[in-house]
């Protein structure tokens, strides 16, 4: 039975804490980390409760209870009191044991949300979403709370986990999360358009597909929102263009609530789609429709894009997305990991988190491989075999990290050339072989265009890279020895440290 002789301390321990991380300019730390509620206690003993197994793993494992404990040790002078925690809904607090206040919350939460269920309306109010402190006006009780939107129905083009729930922001992510959910609070009205770019695998689309998601599930379901990727858009003009059925497309996408287009980047030297996608973005504009984009790069740096098209876009939110730090790798990792209903020894997830450092596709795939293991197995790996499970994972990161820059010069130092022998037009033998190399590797490991090679090694024309591409192709076929060459090369580009 709870004595509630800690109430006190743990509240003034919670608030000195919280003053401690602000003085430290930690506080987004200190409200992911601690965010833990008093239940009861007993003479050595503080039960305090945690929303879900993820918060559970996530204050045990970044000591923040240990933390606590120390607090409260400090405060009380008691050297062997513990804390022990529990999930929510495990919660030993019964009614009449709770303070009046915290009666009134609930049921102000409760009437908000059957008011939200009842009435059309108010589906436009967008719920809680950012991390709220608030503290007890009599007790400066230390409360944290995150709502966010829940899935309902699902959007034949977006996918239904794309959401603000399953998305875990981070150092790398708070900035383009908070404005995504901005933007779906008041489409249209708020930063737009909003283009968010990044590498591959940041979270770029899932942001996007989130937004469209939200919107859908929290507006009139007579809205049009059309989520495609610029590819499909290029596809779907042409093919009009060719059938002569330009205005059902024009109509198609001009009269949308919502534009979801991604990956922009591939309209580079796609001239008239760049012009159809300017008159498009014109016309929703003029309509308030929200137009949210992804992109690859700043918009800035696309070669070959309109200069009319550059300013409508830059014009609205362009926000950068980084690869995720540890402790925000850590934290995606745990929540798939729930989201899947698994476990997992917290030691393989930290060697997962510090050895896939480029994007959130790559943990995936990481977590999918060692628990794809323990499906057949019937059981979880030690960390030495998930070790060598993920060794070819590991190993094929070090492609995120590959330059073109580094690859013409290991390239160079090889063959006893220059960098600038590898960029000239001379068409002697020996910088004719290396620079066909160099141009079939940098295809292999990076994600640049022809045309973009073209422009790295001496201003060339797509079709000269193009080809010398091809004939390194065709070569490694019929002869094995180049194929080594080249692998040893590539190994050495991977392992190039500058």
């Amino acid at each position: 039975m709870s004595e509630n002789i800690y109430k006190e301390a743990f509240k003034y321990a919670m608030e000195e804490l919280h003053k401690q991380y602000i003085s430290q300019e930690r506080e987004s730390e200190f409200i992911f980390n601690f965010n833990v509620n008093y239940v009861e206690d007993t003479i050595d003993t503080i039960t305090v409760s945690v929303a879900s197994l993820f918060m559970k793993t996530q204050v045990t494992t970044k000591g923040s209870l240990k933390i606590i404990e120390n607090k409260l040790k400090e405060i009380t002078g008691i050297d062997n009191l513990k804390l022990e925690c529990i999930i929510k809904n495990e919660n030993l607090y019964k009614p009449e044991e709770s303070d009046n206040s915290e009666i009134e919350n609930q049921t102000v939460l409760n009437k908000k949300k059957n008011d939200e269920e009842k009435s059309p309306l108010i589906k436009k109010e967008l719920p809680e979403i950012t991390i709220k402190n608030s503290f007890d006006k009599e007790y400066k009780n230390y409360e944290t709370s995150i709502s966010l939107n829940t899935k309902k129905k699902k959007h034949p083009l977006l996918q239904e986990e794309y959401t603000f729930e399953s998305f875990i922001p981070g150092d790398n992510s708070n900035f383009a999360y908070n404005a995504s959910i901005a933007v779906s609070k008041n489409p249209g009205k708020q930063y737009n358009p909003i283009l968010l770019y990044g590498g591959s695998g940041l979270g770029k689309t899932h942001l996007m597909q989130a937004i469209g998601n939200y919107i859908y599930n929290h507006n009139d379901e007579k809205l049009k929102i059309c989520y495609v990727s610029a590819e499909s858009f290029t596809n779907e003009f042409i093919l009009s263009t060719k059938e002569g059925n330009t205005n059902s497309f024009k109509n198609k996408y001009r009269n949308l609530d919502v534009l979801l287009l991604d990956d922009i980047h591939f309209l580079q030297n796609k001239d008239a789609t760049q012009e159809e996608l300017f008159y498009t973005f014109n016309a929703l504009h003029e309509k308030h429709a929200q137009m949210v984009f992804t992109c690859d790069r700043p918009i800035r740096e696309i070669k070959y894009m309109a200069e009319r098209l550059i300013s409508r876009l830059s014009n609205g939110l362009c926000i950068d997305l980084q690869p995720p730090n540890y402790e925000t790798r850590v934290a995606i990792l745990q929540k798939k990991i729930e989201i899947m209903g698994k476990s997992l020894d917290f030691e393989i997830i930290e060697y997962i988190a510090k050895n896939v450092e480029t994007n959130v596709r790559e943990l995936e795939a990481a977590l999918n491989k060692v628990f794809g293991y323990a499906d057949l197995i019937g059981q979880n790996p030690s960390i030495d075999i998930a070790k060598h499970l993920l060794k070819d994972i590991l190993n094929s990161n070090l492609n995120d990290n590959v330059t073109l820059e580094t690859i013409q010069k290991v390239i160079a130092d090889n063959y006893n050339i220059t960098v600038a022998n590898l960029r000239g037009k001379s068409r002697e033998k020996k910088f004719v072989i290396p620079r066909q190399i160099a141009i079939y590797i940098s295809r292999e490991l990076t994600e640049s265009s022809y045309s973009e090679l073209g422009e790295e090694f001496g201003g060339k024309d797509h079709s000269t890279i193009m080809t010398a591409y091809k004939k390194i192709s065709e070569q490694i076929k019929i002869d094995p020895t180049l194929e080594s060459k080249i692998q040893l090369l590539i190994r050495e580009i991977k392992e190039y440290k500058k």
